[in-house]
């Protein structure tokens, strides 16, 4: 089953069971893979509906920390329970370990010597990553890597 029947069909059970939020979140991915299908003129394949959902999920991660920092729970609570929606239908999340460990073979492809690299081994890395991994963590990661010389 593609991802976007996927979405279709979770979409029927949960106007069924009356999941507001879940429904709601569904559609908007929905709406969005069918945006960017008109914007690219071409059926987006698994590939290009887990890059909308990653641009979702990391927007919906950005709202939480400035709805939390504004004081105001009851918005960010309801972006975390959109993002909860949001990941089950992305690929399982890589932990650091193998992103540290995707990370180290991007240095030694691109032959990246310190932090001025930086931009070399994230375009050599993140297509490896593909929705697989938060682009904020795997930043962090690489700066590790570069900036404490174990690459």
């Amino acid at each position: 089953m593609s991802l976007k029947d996927r979405l279709r069909t979770e979409m029927k059970e949960a106007m069924k069971a009356r999941d507001e939020i879940k429904l709601s979140t569904i559609r908007l991915i929905i709406s969005m893979i069918k945006n960017r299908e008109i914007d690219e003129r071409k059926e987006l394949d698994d590939e290009g509906v887990t890059a909308v959902l990653a641009t979702s999920a990391k927007q919906r991660r950005e709202s939480i920390e400035l709805y939390e920092k504004a004081g105001r729970t009851d918005l960010a609570d309801k972006e975390k329970t959109e993002l909860t929606v949001i990941a089950g239908f992305m690929p399982e999340q890589l932990g650091s370990d193998e992103i540290a460990l995707l990370i180290r073979e991007s240095v030694a492809e691109t032959g990246a010597e310190g932090p001025k690299d930086m931009g070399k081994v994230m375009k050599a890395l993140m297509p490896k990553l593909k929705g697989r991994a938060d682009g904020r963590l795997v930043g962090e990661l690489v700066k590790d890597i570069l900036g404490g010389g174990q690459g």
